[in-house]
């Protein structure tokens, strides 16, 4: 018979697991890796740590597969080589962010938040994206996990789907530009354009640029609760709709529905989670949007094929891509 405190004890272990991980990273163990093994005494040197307690926080990291222990040295795994800040694919600020005091408030308030309604954190620092920008550095590391997060989903995105059929996409609310440069770039025929705010104008066409796709790309500014460029083909929204609450998303996909071209598409990016109650990222990931934003939320399969419907939008295909992240694809409703 399974003890009935195991599940209990595994969710109280992730605490404890994660400041072994907060620790290995800022104590700057995965730099002083990165070039090959080291004995404990060197590492420790390096991270100005104490021997004997940084053998402790490496046991458990070991535990992990994040390094390897051969004797009395370490190595960095394939996995623990995410951590570094300037692997493609880092980790290394979303460490930083999930270890934030004020990201912690939001979860350590979540009994609050559930009582009141709406979100603690924002009765204390504001909405989420104000004490980012009063908070540069914070800011930074929230960019650079959110660019570290997206780039998986965008290039399972551009190996899954099948963009032969279409010539233009719209990324609608496509922050600097990465998805959709992923997509042009796996497919070179297409013509993309990036619709965000004005003041993220200048990153997106210096990503564009960078990636190599900005011939093939264009930067148009607005604000998608008023419009949308008409007439693409396709319209992508990544993490866009888990951002706001249903009359918000609504309104926005609506606005998409009104610019789709003929027989043109929309797909969501988003985590959509399953009608019954078998685990999934994405509820755990809702803590978050609930502890942070007033009216964002995660949404289960039924939910999402429903606002779509409310919004004059008929799902017609569902792709499970990366990191829990799914591409739903709709056309506008007969």
């Amino acid at each position: 018979m399974t003890d009935p405190t195991t599940p209990i004890w595994d969710i109280i272990r992730g605490v404890w697991r994660f400041s072994a991980l907060n620790a290995f990273v800022k104590l700057g163990a995965v730099e002083a890796l990165r070039d090959g093994p080291l004995p404990l005494a060197e590492l420790a040197q390096r991270c100005e740590a104490d021997p004997d307690y940084l053998s402790r926080v490496l046991r458990v990291i070991a535990s992990f597969g994040l390094v390897e222990r051969t004797g009395d040295s370490y190595t960095l795994t394939e996995s623990g080589a995410v951590l570094h800040p300037d692997h493609p694919r880092s980790l290394y600020s979303g460490v930083y962010f999930a270890a934030d005091p004020a990201f912690a408030y939001s979860l350590a308030s979540l009994p609050e938040t559930v009582r009141a309604g709406r979100p603690a954190f924002v009765a204390r620092y504001g909405g989420l994206y104000d004490y980012l920008a009063a908070s540069p550095e914070v800011g930074a590391l929230f960019d650079s996990y959110m660019d570290g997060r997206s780039q998986p989903f965008a290039e399972a995105l551009a190996g899954a789907y099948d963009f032969s059929a279409a010539s233009t996409v719209v990324d609608v609310g496509g922050g600097k530009g990465h998805i959709l440069a992923a997509v042009l770039t796996a497919n070179p025929h297409l013509r993309g354009t990036v619709y965000e705010l004005a003041h993220l104008a200048g990153s997106a066409r210096a990503c564009l640029a960078e990636r190599g796709v900005a011939d093939r790309c264009e930067v148009v500014t607005g604000d998608f609760f008023e419009s949308v460029p008409a007439g693409a083909d396709i319209y992508l929204l990544s993490n866009i709709v888990h951002n706001w609450n249903d009359a918000e998303a609504r309104k926005i996909l609506t606005n998409v529905r009104e610019a789709l071209g003929d027989g043109g598409k929309v797909i969501c990016l988003d985590m959509v989670l399953p009608d019954d109650d078998s685990p999934h990222m994405g509820k755990e990931l809702d803590m978050r949007m609930m502890g942070l934003f007033g009216s964002g939320r995660e949404r289960s399969r039924a939910e999402y094929v429903d606002l779509l419907r409310q919004s004059g939008l008929t799902v017609t295909d569902i792709v499970e891509l990366a990191v829990a992240t799914s591409a739903v694809v709709s056309v506008r409703a007969s």
